[in-house]
């Protein structure tokens, strides 16, 4: 059986790659002190100085967002309208295989009905 995997908030990366950066204690002691792996703890660490401006410009994060969920939103409306054709067409097929049994049920009772007509005609 396999563990676990641990996941860890941005709360908590954020506190320790604070303290990495105040260079008070070297990375593992860090790591060791908190159950961290140091790859893990360095990782976060190069994360955070990667987008440690998105800090200060909150716009191109949030138009970022709002372009992806406009992508999204555009999607879901293809995705959805080929559902709807989707089940249009089926409940048409349906309905068409429907009128066909009914208009066969239709002519066998014809066919059932008249059938006596010739033997009558021609003995």
């Amino acid at each position: 059986m396999s563990a676990k995997r641990k996941s860890y908030s941005a709360d908590f990366k954020a506190k320790l790659v604070l303290e990495v950066l105040k260079g008070e204690k070297m990375v593992n002691e860090i790591a060791s002190h908190c159950e961290v792996l140091p790859a893990s703890l360095k990782s976060w660490k190069k994360q955070f100085l990667e987008n440690m401006s998105l800090a200060f410009d909150k716009s191109t994060v949030v138009k970022e967002y709002k372009d992806e969920i406009e992508e999204l939103k555009k999607s879901k409306d293809s995705i959805a309208k080929k559902l709807g054709e989707t089940i249009v067409e089926k409940e048409f097929l349906e309905g068409s295989a429907w009128v066909n049994t009914y208009i066969q049920y239709v002519f066998t009772l014809k066919s059932v009905k008249y059938s006596w007509i010739p033997s009558l005609i021609c003995p």
